[in-house]
């Protein structure tokens, strides 16, 4: 099981709600989409890019 996100699978994914950048959280597994505030999850190291599966990030996590 990979736990770590191809770098350039990293560069080539977008937000599904705003088509933004995504930012990698290793320690929690998600990609972080800061512009519509929400958590997508990693399983087994494949993104789960549905907004119906992300949670929604708090302001202390998006330092606010």
């Amino acid at each position: 099981m990979n736990t770590n996100m191809d770098t350039k699978l990293l560069e080539l994914l977008v937000c599904p709600v705003t088509k933004g950048a995504l930012e990698y959280d290793r320690a929690r597994q998600e990609l972080i989409s800061r512009s519509a505030r929400l958590a997508y999850p990693v399983r087994d190291g494949m993104p789960v890019m549905l907004e119906t599966e992300a949670r929604t990030l708090t302001d202390e996590e998006l330092g606010i």
